[in-house]
């Protein structure tokens, strides 16, 4: 029986080093492929488009924070394309069937950026997440074009189904995001739910159900209670 042969860490970091230069050549040094990698051939045929989606994702940060001064700002110090190149990599591995090393990448994004994202999630273009820490995205989620996704926000499970041996049976249960969604921080959309185009959803909501196009979703406004702190202590005698 043959053994699987497992990258290393650092063969993985050399092989985003090396997609790195082939991504953004402006701003990184060219990097050998590490050798004892074996990847399927299909895959250096798709890094052209890998890399053409990058950019467009660059393009979204700087469309939507003004804090930005320029694509290299962006590239050199936000999270967001060192966890887009390792996710769309992962993705086009997962698609042409290759195991553990498509979950290692983003994996390996995760621990240095926070956010997380299966590689068997579909993203469409011009995808933007700002600041990022906290983001999680299942395995089945969907999102479409020119999407923005702040910080905290999870687009999960609600919960499983299980076969007879008591498994999690691996069906569709991740939200599908269309175009030009925006969803702000620490929100979760749970479930195989649509959140129509052009709809906004607000801060540290709880979505488990389907919302139509052009729509705004916000959660109520607490109460909010202001009370001077000589007047509490007096109240106290």
């Amino acid at each position: 029986m043959e053994v699987e042969k497992i990258p290393t860490i650092g063969q993985l970091k050399q092989f985003v080093a090396h997609v790195q230069g082939v991504v953004f050549p402006d701003y990184y040094a060219q990097v050998a492929v590490p050798e004892g990698l074996d990847l399927p051939e299909a895959f250096w045929h798709e890094l052209p488009s890998i890399a053409q989606l990058v950019n467009t994702d660059v393009d979204a940060v700087l469309h939507n924070d003004p804090a930005v001064t320029d694509r290299g700002e962006v590239i050199l110090s936000y999270p967001l394309p060192f966890a887009m190149i390792h996710y769309r990599v992962a993705h086009a591995l997962h698609l042409l069937g290759v195991p553990r090393i498509p979950r290692m990448l983003t994996e390996l994004a995760h621990s240095r950026t926070g956010i997380d994202i299966h590689p068997a999630a579909q993203i469409g273009d011009y995808f933007c997440i700002d600041h990022g820490t906290g983001v999680v995205i299942g395995e089945t989620a969907i999102i479409g074009s020119h999407v923005v996704l702040y910080q905290g926000v999870t687009l999960g499970a609600k919960n499983f189904e299980y076969d007879e041996q008591g498994r999690p049976i691996d069906i569709p249960r991740h939200p599908i995001l269309e175009d030009r969604v925006t969803v702000y921080s620490n929100t979760s959309i749970l479930g195989r739910v649509t959140i129509g185009h052009d709809t906004v959803i607000g801060g540290n909501v709880w979505l488990t159900q389907d919302i139509p196009a052009n729509s705004i979703v916000l959660q109520s406004t607490p109460e909010i209670r202001i009370k001077d702190k000589g007047t509490r202590k007096k109240d106290k005698k």
